[in-house]
């Protein structure tokens, strides 16, 4: 099946079935191909924990970050003195 980006929105449930029909989605924007979904039993194997992410851990070193609240309190603050 292919499907455009507006598709996802308004066409929603045609795509989920065209995946349990063990379909693949292929994404189009603008007539360029993005991306391609695939039924879940064709994907591949185990997902991957959250932990093993290459994405986990990405801000570790950072020292700004090691307080979290205080490093949101700092971000919004400009929000709220308005």
């Amino acid at each position: 099946m292919k499907a455009s980006f507006l598709d996802l929105r308004k066409r929603s449930k045609d795509i989920v079935r065209a995946l349990e029909q063990n379909q693949s989605v292929t994404l189009f924007y603008r007539g360029k191909k993005k991306g391609v979904i695939v039924p879940a039993s064709q994907s591949g194997g185990e997902p991957v924990s959250v932990r093993r992410h290459p994405a986990f851990g990405v801000w570790k070193d950072r020292f700004d970050m090691k307080d979290v609240r205080g490093a949101l309190s700092k971000l919004r603050k400009a929000r709220h003195a308005l």
